[in-house]
């Protein structure tokens, strides 16, 4: 049933490239076949419900601007109608999936027993919600750094009362998750990091947060959640320093604790960049290290500093991103998870279905271009030949330990080996991708 928030707007269709129609799809068919897979379920679009759905569009320097009709959102028939909307938007989308906090669809309680029995609640209604539109949870998870509690962290937090409520929080969530038939469980350590190391104890608290991580990883497996557990990479902002900085340093803590077969990380766009990486950098690290399960598709504004979370636009860098998705295998239970706000100045309902179909638009003919790369082996040939050194016996040999330091030093001067320098071909290459977006 229509809540009257979009008005008269009908489900989003695709038309084609050729469609001037702004409500339409001109790129994304979802089922349309690329490598013998629906777009659809290459993709895995979700839908966000905080940035959408919750944010009021103020910023550090000026207050809200967006007027919702579940502002203020302080009472569960306020949840109701806003998760009544966020359905709606996401049927006339035509989105499979969205992605929620805790915080995000029920008020907060004046106890976490009252907090817990809100989100139960609503985790009904949402369900309801569910079966009546076929939208499924991609992934949920719990917002541990909004409230004052959080202000040095919630499972590296000084306070041991702290880590335990973070704890039954998460403990809550992952129920809720688990009941909606949740994909996977997000942890976004938002405030598990310093601002400065005069007053922090880095060993203890990096003990604490692997205590936590290993706690949730024993309580998906009693309860029988056969979801991922994801991390999501954040360098910086709110803190100085986020424990969880980029790719490699998720990998370096999931070793330590023994969880790297357990915990897979969900990769941001955005803070692949705040952290001077490409998104296509961390994804292929991901892909190497054998921890890659999803991401969220948002873009900063390369002229500011800081996380901007708007949605993607530039065809060449998803192109390259889906590329290392595609070689990896694509998506397993992860997914495109939309992490992206409208403009603070957009206020229409209408700007909300605007942004999410050029974003899935973009990302359409990202994956489509990735596709055919992969299909002409326009990028594995040239790799493979700058490689193709490494297939010889005496080069396997190396690799397997069969060659000591010494043998291999004897080898070198006795054959009188003199390596010849060979071209990387940077810039052909780079010619071979513009052919395709």
């Amino acid at each position: 049933m229509s809540t009257g928030f979009f008005g008269d707007i009908g489900k989003v269709k695709f038309e084609g490239p050729d469609s001037t129609n702004p409500l339409a799809y001109r790129f994304y068919d979802p089922d349309r076949v690329v490598m013998g897979k629906r777009l659809e379920d290459h993709l895995r679009f979700a839908v966000c419900y905080w940035h959408n759905f919750v944010w009021p569009g103020n910023d550090p320097f000026g207050g809200d601007t967006f007027e919702r009709p579940w502002f203020p959102a302080d009472s569960m028939n306020q949840a109701r109608l806003k998760a009544d909307v966020a359905f709606e938007m996401f049927s006339i989308l035509g989105a499979p999936y969205f992605c929620f906090h805790d915080h995000d669809v029920r008020p907060e309680g004046a106890t976490l027993g009252e907090s817990v029995a809100r989100l139960d609640e609503i985790t009904d209604y949402l369900a309801g919600k569910m079966d009546e539109t076929g939208v499924k949870l991609l992934w949920g998870t719990a917002n541990l750094f909004s409230n004052r509690r959080y202000m040095a962290g919630a499972a590296t937090n000084p306070d041991p009362d702290v880590f335990a409520y973070a704890a039954a929080t998460v403990k809550a969530c992952i129920d809720a998750t688990f009941k909606l038939g949740g994909e996977n469980y997000v942890l976004w350590g938002g405030r598990e990091g310093y601002e400065t190391l005069l007053n922090t104890d880095m060993r203890r608290e990096l003990d604490q947060l692997g205590r936590f991580l290993s706690m949730v990883v024993d309580y998906k497996h009693r309860i029988g959640f056969k979801g991922a557990i994801l991390i999501e990479p954040k360098p910086q902002e709110p803190t100085k320093h986020q424990y969880d900085y980029d790719v490699a340093t998720v990998y370096g803590f999931l070793k330590r604790y023994g969880l790297e077969n357990e915990v897979k990380v969900n990769i941001e766009q955005g803070h692949a960049i705040l952290a001077g990486h490409s998104f296509e950098h961390e994804l292929a690290l991901a892909n190497a290290l054998g921890i890659f399960g999803s991401i969220d598709m948002n873009r900063n504004d390369y002229q500011s500093g800081w996380d901007t979370d708007q949605f993607p636009n530039n065809v060449p860098e998803m192109a390259l991103a889906y590329y290392q998705i595609l070689r990896g295998g694509g998506f397993a239970s992860g997914g495109t998870n939309f992490d992206a706000k409208l403009r603070r100045q957009s206020l229409d309902p209408a700007d909300l279905l605007h942004a999410h179909i050029g974003g899935m638009d973009c990302c359409a003919r990202g994956l489509m271009a990735a596709a055919a790369m992969i299909e002409d082996e326009a990028l594995a040939g040239p790799l493979e030949e700058r490689y193709a050194g490494w297939n010889q016996a005496e080069a396997r040999a190396m690799l397997a330990g069969e060659r000591t330091l010494e043998a291999i030093a004897d080898r070198v001067v006795k054959d009188s080996i003199e390596p010849a320098p060979h071209s990387g071909r940077q810039e052909y290459l780079e010619n071979v991708v513009n052919r395709y977006v």
